[in-house]
């Protein structure tokens, strides 16, 4: 209590700075008040690591790479003799190095409590503890090997992790563990000749660099470990209002940790306080009621989002204060700029730099290109900074995370697939071949009908084909002549019509029920999450901010969490479920299986415990006495959260106030078990989660039946598991298992059927003698197959040897090898969570797929392999899904069809339809279904001879297609010049057109023309009449109307030129 009172005293001493929101308020105040004045180092301790970030970013946005730097916590676990992860301990390590500069430290350090503290290596290490390399340096390859392992990097044949290396010959890649990007050093004759950074998943080289720093992926404190104020020195010391709490908190959960390490790496209550109290500068704190509101409002979600923007703006300005728009460069900017402009009839000046902002006039009106998510009002400034996400929603800049995930969904043509050709119906894609278009002759795609009669379609016209999706054995082909397919094609349009009328009914009587709100303690709550010994990613704070929205906004919740294996459902689970608990309320948490609701439940009891919450569990396991006590608990209230399987279902089970149900691994559970548990929480919260939601579910989420969630960001330390397939062979085997073994790791062997296991252990037996094998499936009791699964994730044997019971719930950070014996017989989504089993450790997984060779793999079976081969990034289990949902369909979302209308037409058309339908039912503009002819008489191709592989130029034709932005087509022209050379000219040429296309589209032109005499745009009726008033020939000008078309009169019988005068024509009409 004496150590909190003197931080009390001391705050009392202090400077308050306010407001404490939004982030760009408080570093512009920071960036005006502080760093421009003359003195010490600023060290801002933040109330947790993304405002630090986000305040670290903005400051270098503002003043420049040297303004300020973040210092993220340690991420390591002292109890697991777990480190740090190479990104967290690069970027500290990297950090800790900018500080030993005196001369070039940065102005502020933005960290947390956290962070600080934890002690760090001596000052005395850093003689010899990084490298660098120039263009032009000498390079000695053995010499780098050593350095290398001595930072403890670690070398791999593909680099696309920080703190991985690989030396071939000539070729050094190297991914410093502080860097965002691998760097490929290319030497001759023992010199450096070029340095160039690369994308990590695609290998791509990007760009050219001069200067390569390469900082450890290790952080050894050794004997005489120091402190972040060591390395300060003379400091001003801001906090955030909190900050002092937290770390009591922090320190408070670390006093009971029985681990020793972990209390001699973390600073004293007496030492913080001593450290902290002197140089104490200033507190910033919430905003008083009298004070001005520094917010902008969220314009996006208003009706009139121009409206409601302008309107802020101009009273704003009529009182004296600057307007600033700021957002990602790009096309959507370049839009926005222009029409925010026209509606409040001013100029917007460019502001190179954030100086340019500050030299401008009080009532300058500004665009600031820079990457600034939210605006803020700068009140002692009389500035306005509006974000372009403000007004064009989380889409500008970065994509929500939900429509990132289905965006995904549209794999390319290929030959040989099921395709839907929208005017003519289902079909197969043969090939490609040479067909006479007007003057010319173009590549066409040829589909095969009913009866082999055979349809040519132009590249040009591919935005008309889409694929089928399912199982190409399965599909029936339209007719090619006839009205068969556009009956059917216009029937299921009306009854999709109808289907998303129910959805959205449905949607609104959800909408209507109420609960009560959920609105747990604070300080307890913010000592529960504490505990969780991470940061939580990005993915993860976001989907924990809806969930605790959802829970306190008086209407109950019905959220699905999707997040791949190991990316971090449990915890939002948990504090979900703390929510609910601390709010005096019930909560309960079900899994599929025994093992996995174990595995929750020791979580759960380790990390209530502290806050005297009753934690139960309700399984098999138990006995009736042991049941009998558990659902008297729930029933009188004294149990706050259970763990339980499907027993929750049981009639007896009842509780005294259930608040919150949460259904782990949801697509694991028929329909009859989710109708009984949720019937339970009929007035409360209901939380979904799963990493391969089935497709229904996914269905639902994507058209909003149920609201949706997604982590996409892994933990810092999750490795993208590496996936292989070949043959059974029993000495592989035995080498794959041995050398695991060697590593002191342990290793899954799956086959998947019971009969299967003993004569796998023979040969286990057999090849690999040494190795200590467990047996592990369903037909063993209860309490036998428990304690196998725990001892093995104790670390006791070698090779579990199992059938798919370890596809979920088995948590063994020391298992990086898993063997699937006859994959074949899996399923998609099983092979996806099968893989996940391994990884989650320090080192990097391995799934390997052995199929029979004695047994003929049937297509399905190859597609699913390829599918999981091709899908290996962290992350991919939504990708599974989707997959899954185009080989499988989603059926009729509100019955109980699994092949519904998807099946008629197709996965991609039905999504369109219904996206449409959804669109329409809400009163909403429904997605653009019109495309811009284009009549420009311009040659346009991709030379056979360029991309000789035929899909690879039909990939390369629908990507040109179905190209939505300008920068999007900017950035696929960039990708196929790096990965096939500079474009030839009639490519050149259809980039141009696609480019013209996109203008034309958002000036709602319908065709565009371009001949040897004239250029003209085609309008329809409404928005001829609206344009002729606004678009004028002026005189002397070679422009005029002819009915709908407005023409420009200027000849030339070159393509190129026609290219530039239709360009000239858009440009007047914008």
């Amino acid at each position: 209590m004496l150590q909190k009172l003197t931080i009390e005293t001391q705050r009392n001493q202090v400077e308050a700075l306010r407001p404490l929101r939004p982030i760009g308020a408080v570093a512009a105040i920071l960036r005006r008040q502080v760093l421009e004045a003359k003195g010490p180092m600023i060290l801002y301790v933040a109330q947790n690591a993304r405002r630090a970030e986000e305040l670290s970013r903005l400051l270098r946005i503002f003043g420049g790479h040297e303004a300020a730097a973040s210092f993220p916590r340690w991420d390591g676990l002292d109890a697991d003799d777990m480190p740090a992860t190479s990104l967290a301990a690069g970027q500290r390590m990297s950090v800790l190095r900018w500080l030993m500069n005196a001369d070039k430290r940065p102005q502020l350090l933005a960290t947390t409590a956290e962070a600080l503290l934890r002690r760090v290596p001596a000052r005395s290490v850093w003689r010899d503890m990084h490298l660098e390399y120039r263009v032009g340096d000498a390079f000695d390859p053995a010499q780098a090997c050593e350095r290398l392992e001595h930072l403890g990097y670690t070398f791999d044949e593909r680099v696309d992790a920080p703190g991985e290396a690989a030396i071939r010959g000539r070729v050094v890649e190297i991914f410093p563990a502080a860097a965002p990007r691998p760097c490929r050093i290319e030497t001759a004759d023992g010199v450096i000749h070029s340095l160039r950074a690369y994308h990590p998943a695609t290998q791509r080289t990007q760009e050219a660099i001069e200067h390569l720093i390469v900082d450890p992926a290790i952080e050894e404190v050794g004997k005489t470990p120091e402190t972040v104020f060591d390395y300060l020195g003379d400091c001003r010391i801001i906090i955030e209002d909190g900050v002092d709490r937290r770390a009591d908190d922090v320190l408070a959960s670390l006093a009971e940790d029985e681990n020793a390490a972990a209390r001699a790496m973390t600073l004293t209550h007496a030492e913080w306080q001593t450290h902290l109290g002197p140089s104490l500068a200033a507190v910033v704190e919430a905003a008083q009621p009298d004070d001005p509101d520094a917010h902008v409002p969220a314009f996006a979600l208003d009706a009139a989002p121009l409206d409601a923007l302008c309107g802020f703006v101009e009273e704003l300005r009529t009182q004296g204060y600057q307007f600033v728009l700021t957002g990602p460069s790009g096309q959507a900017m370049r839009l926005w700029s222009r029409r925010i402009a026209r509606r409040l009839g001013i100029s917007l000046d460019i502001a190179h730099c954030w100086k340019d902002v500050e030299a401008a006039g009080a009532e300058a009106a500004l665009r600031f290109d820079a990457p600034i998510h939210a605006g803020f009002v700068d009140h002692a400034a009389r500035r306005v900074v509006i974000a372009l996400r403000d007004v064009a929603g989380q889409s500008v800049g970065a994509p929500s995370r939900r429509d990132a995930a289905f965006r995904r969904a549209d794999e390319p043509l290929k030959i040989g697939d099921a395709v839907v050709h929208f005017d003519h119906g289902v079909a197969m894609l043969d090939g490609v071949e040479t067909m006479q278009d007007g003057d010319s002759e173009t590549e066409a795609l040829r589909l095969r009908y009913h009866d082999d009669a055979i349809l040519l379609v132009p590249f040009r016209e591919i935005g008309f084909v889409w694929r089928y999706g399912g199982q190409d054995s399965e599909v029936a082909l339209d007719r090619l002549t006839g009205d068969g397919w556009a009956a059917k094609r216009d029937r299921i349009v009306l009854e999709t019509t109808r289907t998303a009328e129910a959805m959205l009914e449905a949607v609104r009587q959800r909408a209507k029920r109420r609960s009560d709100p959920i609105r747990p303690d604070p300080v307890l709550f913010e000592r529960f999450c504490v505990g969780f010994p991470y940061e939580l990613s990005a993915g993860q704070a976001d989907a924990a901010a809806d969930v605790a929205a959802d829970l306190a906004s008086g209407r109950p919740m019905d959220r699905l969490l999707c997040a791949d294996v190991g990316f971090g459902k449990t915890e939002i689970a948990l504090r979900a479920a703390a929510a609910a608990c601390l709010a005096g309320r019930q909560a309960a948490i079900v899994a599929p299986t025994t093992v996995l609701a174990r595995q929750h439940f020791e979580t759960a009891r380790k990390r209530f415990q502290r806050l005297g919450i009753g934690v139960a569990m309700l399984s098999r396991l138990q006995t009736p006495a042991e049941a009998r006590s558990v659902k008297a608990g729930l029933a009188d209230g004294t149990i706050h959260l259970l763990i339980a399987t499907h027993a929750i279902c049981a009639k007896d089970v009842a509780f005294a106030d259930l608040a919150l149900l949460v259904i782990d691994e949801e697509q694991r559970f028929g329909a009859r078990h989710k109708t009984a548990m949720r019937n339970m929480a009929a007035q409360g919260h209901v939380l979904s989660m799963t990493a391969t939601p089935i497709p229904r579910t996914l269905q639902a989420g994507f058209v909003g039946m149920t609201e949706l969630s997604v982590i996409d960001t892994p933990p810092p330390r999750r490795l993208p598991v590496r996936t292989r397939h070949m043959p059974f062979d029993q000495e592989r085997l035995a080498d794959i298992l041995a050398e695991e073994a060697a590593r002191k790791g342990q290793s899954f062997v799956v086959c998947p059927r019971i009969e299967d296991l003993e004569p796998m252990a023979a040969a286990l037996a057999a090849c690999a003698p040494k190795l200590k094998v467990t047996t592990l499936h369903g037909d063993m009791s209860p309490a036998k197959a428990d304690r196998a699964m725990l001892d093995f994730a104790a670390g006791k044997g070698d090779v579990l040897l199992a059938t798919n019971i370890v596809e979920s719930g088995l948590d063994v950070p020391n298992a990086n090898t898993i063997v699937v014996f006859r994959p074949d017989l899996f399923g998609l989504s099983q092979l996806h969570q099968l893989r996940g089993r391994v990884g989650r450790g320090r080192r990097r997984g391995s799934l390997i797929l052995m199929t029979d060779p004695g047994t003929a793999l049937t297509e399905a079976a190859r597609t699913r392999i390829r599918v999981l081969s091709q899908l290996t990034t962290l992350g991919s289990g939504f990708d599974i899904s989707l997959r899954d949902l185009d080989l499988r369909g989603a059926g009729d979302l509100l019955g109980s069809d699994q092949a519904g209308h998807l099946q008629m037409i197709g996965v991609s058309l039905y999504r369109r339809v219904l996206e449409r339908a959804l669109a329409v039912a809400k009163g909403e503009e429904p997605p653009q279904d019109w495309r811009c002819d284009m009549g420009l008489s311009v040659p346009t191709a991709i030379p056979q001879d360029y991309l000789p592989e035929a899909e690879l130029r039909i990939e390369l034709a629908a990507s040109l297609d179905r190209a939505d932005t300008e920068d999007g087509l900017a950035a696929l022209r960039a990708e196929v010049e790096d990965r096939f050379g500079a474009l030839p000219a009639p490519l050149q040429a259809a980039f141009a057109v696609a480019q013209l296309r996109l203008r034309a589209q958002m000036l709602g032109i319908r065709k565009l023309d371009a001949g040897p005499r004239a250029v003209a745009a085609t309008f329809t009726r409404h928005d001829a009449d609206r344009l002729k008033r606004r678009v004028k020939p002026r005189k002397g000008e070679p422009l005029r109307w002819a009915e709908l078309r407005l023409i420009l009169d200027v000849s030339s019988d070159d393509p190129a030129q026609r290219l530039d005068n239709a360009r000239a024509l858009l440009e007047r009409l914008s």
